[in-house]
């Protein structure tokens, strides 16, 4: 079954590259991503073995975040049908210059498409440190060309931002494993495989000082690609210049994968005995991204970009929750689902807006409740939740987060936090209803008659699994958080 998982995708995505016919093609896209969420589906109800002596493995933590990105992926390969017929007819024009641009290498995309997915795939199963390392950089290589997919200057610059500030951050994780090595093998008897599970069943053999510097390394390393600030800066760009779709990947599933990675090491801190070593770091990193995001996102004139410090800003949420510990633990893993469903959706609204305003900028968009009632609807709807506005899921999770840092006594923490959290709501209220209302400013030409549905429903649905999450919380839902955060300590 882990096989299959990795499989499917990567077989389409060989075969898609040498479809010629656009039809066809798309059709794959979305057969193939539905087959591998049904393969994902079914590991809920009959775990599936592990592989190659651990190496390949579906835990609870592994599990939750392959569902999320199981989730995302199939309204986002649904959305790029309508997408890529829009990019066929040549509709998008750049915006400075005044030309049309020409029709982008879909056969390209659609095969890098799917092999990100697969690479997600594989870090969500990877068990090994260094098999995990080749999974987290696979997904660099795999999503870099679908951010250059239009082939314009700013695209280029995200793409090779993206690539070289990522590979930094990769070639510290790499050297984060080489310490967790020595860490491994500095004890005087048989080295410890670096498999999560060798790991954590024999944490009182590891060197505890090569331990917490691999940690160190390995937070920075993967939280450069998770977007943890300082190390950021290559994410307000990508999110900014990719197509919509491939936004809501990167922002509700890539950014998780990092997280991941993340978890993994602090698996083994606890493991050893060093869990609050890691936690504090967490916390400071947690609160740095907030403040840093709090300062962008006001005043962001580009929607797309303060969806994105709103990323940074979110990515920030899930650290502090995680370092907090105890139930703010629970809260974190539940706000990753909650952050990433509801992400992808305002990505997804963006990109339907983009397509009729032809402009990123949000001071040139107006009356979008107007213009496009459905994509306005759901824009606003959206920035309630992203902000924690109750009755949304988000709420509920970063009121169980805060709720947990209050518990245990955390109130500068929890102080900072809250303050934070509404200073964002403050900034990107000022945006977002300021799009929403006045008198409409797409030009008439460009004012569909109906929205298309293959642009509406993907984040409609996604939209009502949103606000029922906040709402009510199926059990086996719960359960799943529930374990992961368990496998945290």
């Amino acid at each position: 079954m882990l096989l299959a998982l990795l499989l499917i995708p990567t077989l389409a995505a060989i075969v898609a590259y040498g479809v010629t016919n656009d039809a066809v093609r798309r059709l794959m896209l979305v057969t193939a991503v539905a087959a591998h969420a049904s393969v994902v589906a079914a590991t809920w109800a009959t775990p599936p073995a592990s592989l190659f002596g651990g190496w390949l493995r579906l835990d609870a933590l592994g599990r939750l975040f392959l569902s999320i990105t199981a989730a995302l992926s199939l309204p986002a390969a649904v959305y790029s049908v309508g997408y890529l017929q829009r990019e066929s007819r040549g509709v998008r024009r750049d915006f400075e210059e005044g030309l049309w641009f020409a029709n982008a290498p879909e056969a390209t995309f659609t095969s890098c498409l799917l092999l990100f997915l697969a690479a997600m795939t594989l870090v969500t199963i990877s068990h090994r440190f260094g098999l995990l390392w080749v999974a987290i950089e696979s997904t660099t290589l795999a999503s870099a060309p679908l951010i250059y997919f239009h082939r314009h200057h700013r695209s280029l610059e995200a793409t090779w931002k993206y690539l070289l500030i990522c590979s930094v951050g990769i070639a510290l994780a790499l050297l984060g494993n080489f310490f967790l090595a020595v860490a491994a093998s500095n004890h005087g008897g048989a080295p410890i495989p670096l498999v999560v599970r060798d790991l954590t069943e024999r944490a009182a053999e590891l060197h505890l000082p090569w331990l917490r510097a691999a940690f160190i390394l390995l937070l920075v390393g993967y939280g450069t690609k998770m977007g943890l600030a300082p190390l950021h800066t290559w994410l307000p760009d990508a999110h900014s210049e990719a197509p919509s779709l491939v936004s809501a990947l990167l922002s509700g599933a890539l950014l998780n994968c990092a997280f991941l990675g993340v978890l993994r090491a602090q698996q083994v801190l606890v493991a050893a005995g060093q869990g609050a070593f890691g936690q504090d770091l967490l916390v400071s990193f947690g609160i740095l991204s907030m403040a840093v995001a709090a300062v962008f996102v006001v005043g962001q004139a580009d929607y797309k970009r303060m969806l994105a410090y709103s990323s940074v800003e979110h990515m920030g949420v899930l650290a502090v929750g995680v370092g907090v510990g105890g139930a703010a633990t629970f809260g974190a893993l539940l706000h990753a689902v909650n952050h990433s469903l509801t992400k992808a959706m305002l990505f997804l609204v963006a990109g339907n807006i983009l397509a009729t305003y032809r402009t990123k900028s949000a001071l040139e968009v107006r009356g979008v409740l107007r213009v496009l009632p459905a994509s306005g609807a759901l824009w606003v709807a959206g920035f309630l939740a992203i902000t924690g506005s109750p009755p949304f899921g988000p709420f509920l999770s970063e009121f169980t987060i805060l709720k947990g840092a209050l518990a245990q006594g955390r109130v500068v923490v929890a102080g900072l936090y809250l303050a934070l959290l509404a200073v964002v709501f403050v900034g990107m209220a000022t945006v977002v209803l300021r799009m929403a209302h006045g008198a409409p400013s797409a030009p008439t030409e460009d004012t569909p008659d109906r929205e298309p549905l293959l642009a509406i429903v993907p984040p409609a649905i996604i939209a009502v699994i949103v606000l029922v999450l906040g709402v009510y919380i199926p059990g086996l839902l719960r359960d799943a958080v529930a374990a992961a955060a368990g496998a945290l300590g």
